[in-house]
């Protein structure tokens, strides 16, 4: 084991042990060094590592917000792995497919169960932003992903916003693609405008059942009707 994955070993079991919980700061960096016998660089280099994953936030100075404090962000972790294996290039558009009816269908489900308005109105916000005459398409997409993150954020489950956000770019690559390659973009846009909307309706009225087939309905029949030698 390399030394900095003895650091990490070693908060892992302080977390899972409740010995350190969110919001406590860990030791400093030279205490850690000492109790656990490794460098102190072994020592910041699990901190960067744990920064990147979310489990920790770091802050420079002497007050006392000041070392790195457990804030356990799971969102941020595993979108930033999500994100970096997506551009690796080698995720086939149709596996990005799959995995959105599976976490978008499970996602409007959940938000259906229990809406928020503040979900609603931010969501609601974003189609007001897409009926904007004269939006270009770049602009529409970028609008439509957020419109899809926020939906799933309803949910209430964390990671199924995370998932989103980490595919966000390869979600946007296809469908980007897809738009460009429609015989008709106007009419298209304006498909997804309604049934943007009729999604929205089935959360907003608790229509579990509904909202899910049509957000997956939505997601298949935009990629089957725009794909073309996609991976």
């Amino acid at each position: 084991m390399r030394t900095h994955q003895v650091v990490l070993a070693h908060i892992e079991e302080d977390l899972a042990s409740g010995r350190i919980r969110v919001g406590d700061r860990l030791p400093g960096e030279r205490a850690l060094a000492e109790q656990l016998g490794v460098s102190r660089p072994s020592v910041r280099e699990a901190i960067k590592i744990l920064e990147a994953l979310g489990v920790i936030r770091t802050a420079t100075g002497s007050g006392p917000e000041a070392g790195a404090t457990v804030v356990a962000d799971p969102a941020a972790g595993l979108g930033a792995a999500l994100r970096l294996h997506v551009a690796t290039d080698h995720v086939p558009v149709r596996d990005v497919v799959d995995l959105r009816l599976l976490v978008e269908g499970a996602a409007v489900r959940d938000a259906a169960a229990r809406p928020t308005t503040d979900g609603l109105d931010q969501a609601s916000a974003l189609l007001d932003a897409m009926d904007v005459p004269g939006l270009d398409a770049p602009r529409f997409l970028d609008l439509d992903g957020a419109f899809h993150v926020t939906l799933a954020g309803m949910s209430g489950n964390v990671l199924h916003a995370a998932v989103l956000a980490g595919i966000g770019g390869a979600v946007r690559e296809y469908i980007g693609e897809g738009a460009a390659r429609a015989a008709d973009w106007p009419t298209l846009a304006g498909r997804l405008r309604a049934e943007h909307r009729a999604i929205l309706h089935a959360v907003r009225d608790g229509r579990a059942d509904d909202a899910e087939a049509m957000v997956r309905r939505h997601i298949e029949d935009f990629h089957r009707d725009t794909a073309s030698d996609q991976r």
